[in-house]
C-alpha cells in the first residue's frame, strides 16, 4: 500500500460495495426495476458519500482510484504466468520405488 490511511480504506470498500450493488441491482432490468434499484442503491451511496467526505476524498477521484487500487492484489507477471507447474508423479498403489 501506499500510505493509505484507514479512514482511505473504508471510503474505498464503501465505494467498491457500492459498485458491486450496483452492478447487481442494474444487470437486468427485467428482474430489478428502475424504481426498486435506485431504493436498493440509496444505502450504499450514502455510505459511500460519508466516507469519502470522513477521508478527504470527497471530489478528488484520483486519489479515491489509487486507494481503491491498494485493495487489489497485485497482478500476476507474464513470467510467473510462464512457469510450467512440475508435479511428481504419484506413485502406484502397491508399486515399490
Amino acid at each position: 500500500m501506499t500510505g493509505t490511511t484507514s479512514e482511505e480504506l473504508l471510503a474505498a470498500q464503501a465505494c467498491l460495495r457500492l459498485l458491486h450493488t450496483a452492478r447487481a441491482a442494474l444487470s437486468d432490468p427485467s428482474e430489478v426495476p428502475p424504481a426498486a434499484a435506485a431504493t436498493l442503491l440509496a444505502g450504499p451511496i450514502a455510505e459511500a458519500d460519508d466516507a469519502l467526505r470522513r477521508a478527504g476524498l470527497a471530489g478528488n477521484e484520483a486519489v479515491l482510484i489509487e486507494r481503491i487500487y491498494d485493495l487489489a492484489p497485485p497482478p500476476r507477471s507474464a513470467a510467473q504466468d510462464a512457469i510450467p507447474k512440475v508435479t511428481r508423479p504419484r506413485a502406484r498403489e502397491g508399486s515399490q520405488s
